[in-house]
């Protein structure tokens, strides 16, 4: 009977280690940026704060309530990226409020959705100035764009976002 609690207390130990050293690894591995700057993100959260500098002591100077709104991060500090929103505003958010999920939004007037990668293909539909989609496949000028599931391609240069990788 002995040895069943010393193995159970022994296994608690090791669960316990082992839990320790993954949100150590985690933490360094969220502190560390994973790619070198600048490089897109999108909104994660539906309301995101921005902030004057890389801390909750900072003052907000923007808040956003728009999931999958693109960002620039042009500087990481910790847990902290310095990010530049479509309007150019530069500011600070926390990296949990960030993915690394492509997204655009169109700053033409109108943006065409074609059925295939070209200007002589069918156009399914247009989408204004200030809709935000999901981006894929950005090649020869052109993106795999997705807004709600209404999918096309569309010209990288009437939106702005993850069109250069």
């Amino acid at each position: 009977m002995g040895d069943m609690v010393f193995g159970s207390g022994m296994k608690r130990f090791l669960l316990g280690a082992g839990i320790a050293a993954g949100i150590g690894a985690a933490g360094a591995a969220l502190a560390a940026p994973a790619k070198p700057v600048p490089y897109w993100a999108s909104l994660a959260q539906d309301e995101a704060r921005m902030r004057v500098g890389p801390s909750l002591d900072y003052p907000s100077n923007w808040v956003y309530r728009r999931r999958d709104l693109p960002v620039k991060v042009v500087q990481v500090l910790g847990q902290w990226r310095k990010v530049e929103d479509p309007d150019g505003a530069l500011g600070w958010m926390h990296v949990r409020l960030l993915s690394d999920t492509a997204t655009a939004i169109v700053k033409a007037d109108i943006a065409p959705l074609h059925e295939g990668a070209s200007d002589g293909s069918r156009t399914l539909f247009r989408a204004e100035r200030g809709v935000v989609g999901r981006l894929s496949d950005c090649s020869g000028g052109w993106c795999g764009f997705d807004i709600k599931g209404q999918r096309g391609y569309v010209k990288a240069s009437d939106v702005w976002g993850a069109t250069d990788k």
